[in-house]
């Protein structure tokens, strides 16, 4: 697993700001990790109960792969979304196992990097499939077994969210494109020449994807992906006015 080099937080500027009256829970890549997401939904809870009000709650992408138990992260985000109101956006994993799962992309690359797991949550044994050179029975059996409440779920994932002066994306964006103009395999993919830059992106970027020890909060960026899948830490940015702080399992 790859993890970014620290870099330490730095302070953190008062001219990005969320609306009055509005917070924002902000959580990084879960990929499969059913367990850590009932856990820091629990924490958000509380913290909400000492807080007061609601808050929303955004997800930043990579529910799949790697974990266990991908299609209950799933199941408990689209029933979310659709009765609680949270906002789910779409990361380079759930990209991956679309294309796959239609029949754009070769299996090989999504099976390396976490799908055996995804299909095997779903009670689909990729390995035998793969074992036999049977690509499109393995397609076949994982459209069948992968409820179609799910398919449409990830199917329509927006792929980036702002709350006043924060853009919110899996990846991060492309400096010196107008955030509104981002280029959609930027915003699942994108990782050097966004992590490395320090220039004012037009909105403070709230992103996962590159896993890191510690949250970074910087002046121009706020990466929340601990790599929950092996630290057992899943991490949220909690956005209010122009204050952040953290909570993780």
């Amino acid at each position: 697993m790859f993890f970014a080099r620290f870099r330490k937080p730095a302070a953190q500027p008062k001219s990005y700001r969320v609306p009055d009256n509005v917070r924002v829970y902000a959580i990084g890549d879960v990929h499969g990790r059913h367990d850590l997401l009932q856990l820091l939904l629990a924490r958000i809870e509380d913290d909400r109960a000492r807080q007061g009000g609601q808050g929303q709650i955004l997800f930043l992408g990579d529910y799949v792969d790697r974990g266990t138990d991908s299609r209950q992260v799933i199941e408990t985000l689209a029933a979310g979304q659709a009765e609680r109101g949270w906002i789910c956006l779409k990361g380079n994993h759930e990209a991956m196992m679309l294309d796959v799962l239609g029949g754009h992309r070769p299996w090989d690359v999504w099976l390396a990097n976490g799908g055996v797991e995804t299909l095997f949550s779903y009670g689909v044994s990729a390995r035998e499939y793969v074992a036999a050179r049977q690509f499109e029975a393995l397609r076949e059996a994982a459209l069948a077994a992968v409820p179609d409440h799910h398919l449409a779920f990830l199917r329509e994932l927006s792929l980036s969210h702002r709350i006043g002066d924060y853009f919110f994306c899996h990846a991060g964006i492309r400096p010196g494109v107008p955030l509104d103009q981002q280029d959609p395999e930027d915003l699942l993919w994108i990782r050097d020449v966004f992590i490395d830059s320090v220039v004012p992106h037009g909105g403070r970027v709230v992103h996962g994807h590159t896993p890191v020890m510690e949250p970074e909060i910087l002046p121009n960026r706020i990466n929340v992906d601990t790599g929950a899948y092996l630290t057992n830490r899943l991490s949220c940015a909690v956005i209010e006015a122009d204050q952040v702080r953290v909570l993780h399992t």
